[in-house]
């Protein structure tokens, strides 16, 4: 049989899922453009019309060799893909199995399933080490244990005499330590959980997460009113009692910030650049304080939790001490400018009084350092109660219409209609066009909540992410995770990771052309031939369009910084 029909193949951009049991028409893509610094993607897709499984070998041919890996697109369960009122803007609403996980491609080949499409994934990561010019990229399969060439496919990148700019976008996806814990099997803050723990965190900064969630005390997210999550508390505490008395003000508390510095340090020396300090209320209301255990007399107990009230004399007065300490560490640590606070996450309008009187206690302390916190009402920033709102994309239009300064944006389960987001059902194009639009608004900084959350919703059960992908039919699956685990500790990466990064490599292009051309300029040209402005819930759903537009904008900088 000719190898055209044995083995289809086709070369498509990284805007695209291939799923195993549909035939497959997309728009072949076959060469492209990036900058010395970036790190481009496409993928190659590929069917077998043999009538038993086969293996196939993958051979490269390129002077980039040394700077491209190949990882294939493997497909991962979905019960929850959208909630039942979802949008068009979705490839499928039916529970199955979609593209996801990029597992490497180890000695024994490719998996040639008959009937069925598969795709590889493509990466190109020179890392400015390489010469501008145009690059032939040549990938053959080959049958295990034959000679046997089936088919080939050839893609040419063009590499510009270009540098992006360093990141100027904050961005935070929460890393979830307990649920590495877990995972694991490793005792927290063991050898073994510092090493996991940098793993993820290099990853995470590989893609341009330069802000980490830092566990002063116990996160108190997405947590059963009383229960508890596995204690990852940084900061040692200790009582010391005068007097033997039991009075709230005879209690004195000693605060020991070894771990805080050795995550601090650690962190760094990954390339993390901020800080966001766990949430010192709980979530949905600021009502209670979190988890927090401390030593009394060489024994260790939780001294504050679901039992606490938030605005109870008890947690003021530890809050008065703990405080002023943590100061006096950001100062000693010349940490001032890369920090950040939480109160409580996602308050709602009725919540707003507690919120804020959580929210005074903290400011009292704090002298300036900035709070943040996920809210969509803007009352919460009228009266100000929050300067620094990370506000969800789907209510964002009343900060944006105030031209509120310094605005960060975030999305969670809850954003799924019109707006961006990332669910597995959601096409690629939806998850990158965020670039854009954080570019045009000037957005500060952007969170999403689930780097690594392995938990059922309100972590009541350990869940297997390879198997259930919506937190047990609670968020749609995408939501709550974008790493999977990976059996030597370090992160198994997922395609949306990945596109995600190319949206802020977006960023960084359409700051460099502001260089040559100013804002103006660039939203001009973002806007041409389209029929509408550019807003968070209305944008070019077609991945065509971005990827034509990213090279037009590659093309400009590439003539105007060849001039100068």
């Amino acid at each position: 049989m000719p190898k055209s029909n044995i083995l289809e193949v086709k070369i498509l951009s990284s805007l695209e899922k291939i799923f195993a049991v549909e035939d497959i028409n997309p728009l072949e893509w076959n060469c492209a453009s990036m900058f010395l610094n970036e790190v481009y993607t496409f993928q190659v897709a590929y069917k077998w019309n043999g009538l038993r499984t086969c293996y196939a070998g993958i051979s490269l041919e390129s002077e980039l060799s040394a700077w491209i890996s190949i990882r294939k697109v493997v497909l991962v369960p979905s019960e929850l893909p959208c909630y039942p009122d979802h949008d068009n803007n979705i490839l499928s609403s039916i529970p199955g199995l979609y593209p996801d996980a990029l597992m490497p491609v180890n000695n024994e080949g490719i998996p040639l399933v008959p009937n069925q499409w598969r795709s590889l994934w493509i990466t190109i990561n020179p890392k400015g080490n390489v010469k501008a010019k145009l690059y032939p990229i040549k990938i053959k399969f080959i049958l295990i244990n034959t000679d046997q060439e089936l088919a080939y496919v050839k893609f040419e990148l063009k590499i510009i005499n270009a540098l992006l700019p360093k990141q100027s976008l904050i961005h935070t996806q929460w890393l979830h330590s307990d649920c590495l814990s877990t995972w694991y099997n490793v005792k927290v803050f063991s050898k073994e959980y510092w090493q996991i723990a940098e793993n993820y965190i290099r990853t995470a900064v590989n893609h341009g997460i330069n802000m980490i969630l830092t566990p002063l005390f116990t996160p108190p997210l997405d947590t059963a009113v009383g229960r508890e999550r596995p204690t990852v508390q940084l900061i040692d505490v200790e009582i010391i009692r005068e007097n033997n008395s039991d009075r709230i003000h005879d209690l004195k508390y000693e605060f020991g910030f070894e771990r805080l510095k050795q995550w601090i340090d650690m962190c760094r020396a990954n390339g993390v650049q901020y800080f966001e300090f766990s949430h010192l209320f709980t979530q949905w209301g600021a009502k209670h304080a979190p988890k927090i255990m401390a030593y009394e007399n060489g024994v260790e107990k939780r001294i504050f939790g679901w039992e606490t009230d938030a605005n109870g004399d008890e947690y003021r007065h530890f809050l008065a001490q703990f405080l002023p300490s943590l100061v006096c560490f950001v100062k000693q640590n010349h940490l001032e400018d890369h920090v950040y606070f939480h109160v409580s996450d996602e308050p709602a309008f009725e919540q707003l009084e507690s919120y804020k009187t959580a929210s005074s206690i903290l400011q009292t302390y704090l002298n300036g350092l900035p709070i943040i916190d996920a809210l969509s009402v803007y009352q919460f920033y009228e009266k100000g109660i929050i300067k620094n709102p990370i506000v969800a994309t789907d209510h964002i239009e009343p900060f944006l219409d105030n031209k509120v300064s310094n605005l960060w944006a975030y999305y969670c389960c809850g954003q799924y209609k019109d707006v961006s987001n990332r669910f597995f059902n959601m096409p690629s194009a939806r998850n990158r066009i965020l670039g854009m639009q954080l570019y045009k608004y000037n957005i500060k900084g952007f969170l999403q909540w689930g780097y690594n959350f392995w938990y059922s919703q309100y972590s009541i059960d350990q869940i297997d992410p390879y198997k259930v992908t919506d937190a047990i039919y609670a968020f749609p699956s995408g939501d709550a995770f974008i790493v999977y685990p990976g059996t030597n500790r370090n992160p198994v990466e997922s395609l949306r990771l990945e596109v995600f990064y190319e949206a802020l490599q977006d960023i960084r292009a359409l700051k460099l052309l502001e260089n040559y051309i100013g804002y103006e300029g660039v939203i001009d040209l973002l806007e041409k031939h389209l029929d509408n402005p550019i807003t968070f819930k209305k944008y070019p759903k077609d991945a065509l369009w971005l990827l034509n537009k990213r090279e037009e904008i590659n093309g400009i900088i590439a003539k105007l910084a060849a001039t100068t």
